[in-house]
């Protein structure tokens, strides 16, 4: 009895740091065990679902697609013989498809407000997650949840943050991001998500002239060092960072066994209003010496240092 008065003591100071509305629109998670303060977490406007996650999405060949602009970007990931784009004109409003490419259930998530695109194997333990978007931030970058045990998940890093599943790492998918010309001309035969029954002004971005901003939204944290700025890309791969301006100018660069490449072609999603007139980002791929894809993706410095702040920075 005593060890059992002891547990519950020692969760109470989490449990009442637990706001009332995160205790209200998520009664099944368990607030007693955390990795984060919950005063790093804040209100991204919506509520809980209030950007709708997507699940089992229709998917087309993408020979059939004829709605996407050649420059517009898409996220992409090939496996066992398949490849599939999901265009972020989809993403800017859902931020996360619950899908499953060649057997494997995976998350396609993307969070415009770091730039983190990233797809996670979306099985822990034998159990298949389904995930949705809490409606939070922590550092600007999306808190999902998922629907088996409402545990928060840090987007840009695939860690459980809040709940049973604290601690834990999803595993991360090699994918990136390619202009829609990029995608069929590699993948001729692909396939690609077809766009949702939703009421949503697909193919415009809700956050005009974003990645030209001084400072990034919602972020209580430290600007990245070295004189970088905070809205400016870099390629993550690990806790390493190259500037993407860097890579931009060399066009490649072999470094540490991999070898990033860059040509123009396309459009930055946060740029204009139109997510196909947007400045030219460029494309961008990371691959070991035997030529295969690495994990890897391409975040806003202040994202990187935020979530890596022992990290690697790959300057001139």
């Amino acid at each position: 009895m005593r060890w059992f008065l002891a547990l519950i003591l020692s969760a109470a100071p989490l449990l009442a740091q637990a706001p009332a509305d995160l205790r209200r629109e998520f009664p099944l998670a368990d607030f007693s065990r955390a990795s984060i303060g919950f005063d790093e977490i804040l209100s991204g406007g919506p509520p809980r679902d209030g950007i709708p996650a997507i699940s089992d999405p229709e998917v087309i060949p993408a020979a059939q697609e004829t709605r996407l602009d050649p420059r517009e970007p898409v996220l992409v990931m090939a496996q066992g013989g398949t490849a599939r784009a999901w265009p972020l004109r989809y993403l800017m409003w859902h931020e996360i498809v619950n899908d499953t490419l060649d057997g494997v259930p995976i998350a396609v998530t993307w969070c415009p407000l770091c730039n983190t695109a990233l797809v996670f194997d979306r099985r822990v333990g034998g159990q298949v997650l389904e995930f949705g978007v809490t409606g939070r931030l922590r550092f600007s970058d999306m808190l999902m949840y998922d629907r088996q045990t409402e545990s928060f998940w840090q987007q840009a890093t695939g860690e459980g943050v809040v709940g049973a599943f604290t601690g834990t790492i999803l595993a991360p998918m090699a994918a990136w991001t390619d202009s829609w010309a990029g995608f069929r001309a590699e993948f001729p035969q692909g396939q690609v998500m077809a766009e949702p029954q939703a009421s949503r002004s697909y193919g415009t971005n809700p956050y005009a002239g974003y990645d030209s901003l001084a400072q990034p939204f919602l972020y209580n944290g430290e600007n990245p060092p070295h004189g970088i700025a905070p809205l400016a890309r870099v390629v993550r791969v690990g806790n390493r960072a190259w500037p993407l301006e860097r890579l931009r100018r060399l066009g490649r660069i072999q470094d540490s066994g991999l070898i990033l490449t860059w040509e123009g072609g396309m459009a930055s999603p946060l740029d204009a209003r139109q997510i196909a007139q947007g400045a030219d980002t460029g494309r961008v791929r990371v691959r070991d010496a035997a030529g295969r894809d690495v994990v890897h993706d391409i975040p806003f410095a202040f994202a990187f240092h935020a979530f890596h702040p022992d990290g690697e920075w790959r300057l001139d």
